[in-house]
């Protein structure tokens, strides 16, 4: 069965071609990061289909922020969009990022999706996922050359600037772990936070374990995921 996640990807997909063309057609936001006309597009097709498959629902997409005068109910219906996490991969020309989709029907969450167009990777709830046994520790590219030099020993570490691809890493094994110190949206982290719930790893959020609730843009929130098993020798 079709799910909207497997529709909005489906819409994606046909017109990716134009998305990775606009990786060029850049502005630089307030806080100093980029937002390219892909991102825009994205944002745009998700909208558009919101409209008329689940009306109802409120979009909280990073390219709507910031958010002023809302009230947010836990119990209501959201979908969570990051139209593309790493944006500064992608209007670089690297591969490495991705669109990631949480949906919540009265606060209770319903299926959530990783999409990695250039590296023809996809994560929908409810797939099928291998998994792997690593001794990488996935790290946020928002580490400061001071925290990198405090990095403990006897670890092989990677920094992607991706979170969608570091967070669908840590749940399938291919990292040991992945932690962000620095905090960051809840677009973000949804989609990863709910395929760890999923597939059994231990996921913290704040220092709590994170239990399917709604997050919402009120905070930046440090999250740490990690596979159920040790690391390799």
């Amino acid at each position: 069965m079709k799910t909207h996640c497997h529709k909005i990807i489906a819409l994606i997909k046909e017109n990716l071609v134009q998305i990775v063309s606009l990786r060029g057609q850049l502005t630089l936001k307030p806080d100093n990061s980029y937002v390219s006309q892909g991102d825009l597009l994205v944002q745009q097709l998700v909208l558009e289909y919101l409209k008329q498959a689940l009306p109802a629902h409120q979009l909280i997409s990073e390219e709507l922020a910031p958010f002023t005068g809302i009230t947010w109910d836990p119990q209501g219906s959201y979908v969570v969009l990051d139209p593309i996490d790493g944006t500064e991969n992608f209007v670089s020309g690297l591969k490495e990022w991705g669109i990631g989709i949480s949906i919540y029907t009265q606060g209770v969450h319903q299926e959530s999706c990783i999409y990695l167009p250039e590296l023809n990777d996809l994560h929908i709830t409810g797939m099928p996922m291998t998994h792997h046994r690593s001794r990488i520790r996935g790290l946020s590219s928002s580490l400061t050359k001071q925290d990198l030099l405090q990095l403990e020993e006897g670890f092989e570490y990677r920094i992607i600037g991706c979170s969608m691809y570091n967070m669908l890493a840590a749940v399938r094994g291919a990292y040991a772990s992945f932690e962000n110190v620095k905090g960051v949206n809840c677009w973000d982290i949804l989609p990863g936070l709910n395929f760890a719930l999923e597939h059994g790893c231990e996921a913290l959020v704040d220092g709590e374990p994170y239990r399917g609730q709604l997050l919402f843009p009120t905070q930046k929130y440090k999250i740490n995921i990690k596979k159920r098993h040790e690391v390799l020798a």
